[in-house]
């Protein structure tokens, strides 16, 4: 028996742009016939060609655009592909999106039978797992209520619990777990892992870099519809994920005014690393020097819930420390009028060891609504620490850690 789960060649997928339906015999030969046909489509996907083996945890990662979502959505069978053909050996269940796989006129338990008669389960086997189902998406109150009227969050759980319970050979989740809190997050990868650990395979998009580490052994990258890049080392496939971004900068700031990042609270125009004289500093920047980080845009709106800030990364992609200008005492906030502002911090810089190093700019609204999404859509700089603290004569190589601290030893006695 072969030991590989799915199998695509050549998958492509194409999409008209701009075609409007028509009920009439004449506008459909007139959309067949269109010379601008060609023109308004695009290929959401070209040529992929890969294996996954059974067993295996995949992050499918790329930027917006890049086709993650039509791929899963492809493999799921929801849409048909244009060109190329794929195969999959196994019962597969899916969570795309919030709502896909739901009635919404039908209720919690009712829902939770329906998907699993789809995916070939009997009403035993169904009935089995009922509990197990209902306890892990909290639910309990709500189950026999039509799920038209449960919140976002309710909803996400319930779909997960019944994706991930209803023993499926392959789970395909995308980045709905974002909806979810962050307990509730965690319970979710907890339990992705064990079915990866039960042989069990998960292809999982997400643009949290962190979870994708965590959960999946090997990785996929995508870039505008094309494969990247197919390594059985994730970690592989993140780096090269973060050097080939377009967002990232070569130099410690990051200034395109053409791509300011505007939203309905405020415009970004640059943000970088800056000396004591507000000149851009460098890549390379000694673990001795005082820099600033330094954020300057422009507000439109003053909101009370709105927070902003920035995740300081190492090169194997560990988060080292987040910083939020709202996270300091109330009377410490900047005062921010409805005009240009610059959002500006010391960066302990002697805190850091000697390594490559990235900031992710971020900024939301209470209740984790990103405005820029950490690791999505966010623009970020790059750096290197170097040594400046050579005077000690144990300062020979690279410290062990992420951190470097020089602490104040005493003899107390």
């Amino acid at each position: 028996m072969s030991n590989i789960a799915i199998k695509a060649e050549n998958l492509s997928k194409k999409y008209s742009l701009g075609k409007t339906k028509t009920d009439s015999i004449y506008g459909s030969i007139a959309n067949l016939f269109s010379s601008k046909k060609e023109e308004n489509s695009f290929w959401a996907l070209e040529n992929l060609t890969f294996e996954i083996k059974y067993g295996n945890a995949v992050g499918i990662i790329g930027r917006n655009g890049a086709g993650k979502s039509t791929l899963l959505k492809v493999l799921s069978r929801i849409t048909q592909p244009t060109r190329g053909r794929f195969t999959i050996e196994g019962r597969v269940s899916s969570l795309l999106e919030v709502g896909t796989g739901f009635h919404p006129e039908l209720s919690g338990r009712e829902n939770i039978f329906l998907n699993g008669t789809i995916l070939g389960m009997s009403r035993s086997e169904i009935k089995s797992k009922l509990d197990e189902i209902v306890s892990f998406s909290g639910v309990e109150k709500f189950l026999d209520t039509p799920v038209k009227h449960y919140s976002s969050g309710m909803y996400v759980r319930l779909a997960f619990a019944v994706a991930a319970h209803l023993e499926p050979e392959i789970l395909i989740i995308d980045e709905v777990l974002a909806v979810g809190d962050a307990q509730f997050q965690k319970k979710c990868l907890g339990k992705m892992k064990e079915v990866t650990g039960e042989g069990r395979t998960v292809l999982f998009v997400s643009h949290n870099m962190q979870a994708v580490e965590q959960l999946c052994t090997s990785g996929i990258l995508l870039d505008k519809g094309s494969l990247k890049m197919q390594s059985n080392n994730v970690r592989d496939v993140i780096k090269n994920y973060y050097n080939d971004s377009k967002s990232a900068s070569n130099k410690a700031e990051w200034v395109d005014l053409d791509d300011a990042l505007n939203n309905e609270i405020h415009t970004i125009k640059r943000f970088g690393l800056y000396d004591s004289e507000n000149n851009p500093i460098s890549e390379h920047i000694r673990n001795d020097e005082e820099i600033h980080f330094k954020i300057y845009g422009q507000l439109k709106q003053d909101s009370p819930i709105w927070n902003m800030g920035f995740v300081l990364s190492d090169d194997n992609n560990q988060i080292v420390y987040v910083s939020r200008f709202k996270d300091q005492a109330e009377e410490k906030w900047p005062v921010l009028q409805l005009k240009d502002f610059c959002l500006e911090v010391n960066l302990p810089t002697h805190f850091l060891n000697e390594g490559n190093y990235r900031i992710e700019l971020f900024s939301e609204l209470r209740f984790r609504k990103y405005l820029i999404r950490p690791g999505e859509n966010a623009p970020y700089i790059t750096f290197v620490i170097k040594n400046g603290l050579s005077n000690s004569p144990y300062w020979l190589e690279k410290r062990e850690g992420i951190c470097a601290p020089l602490l104040n030893w005493e003899n107390t006695l």
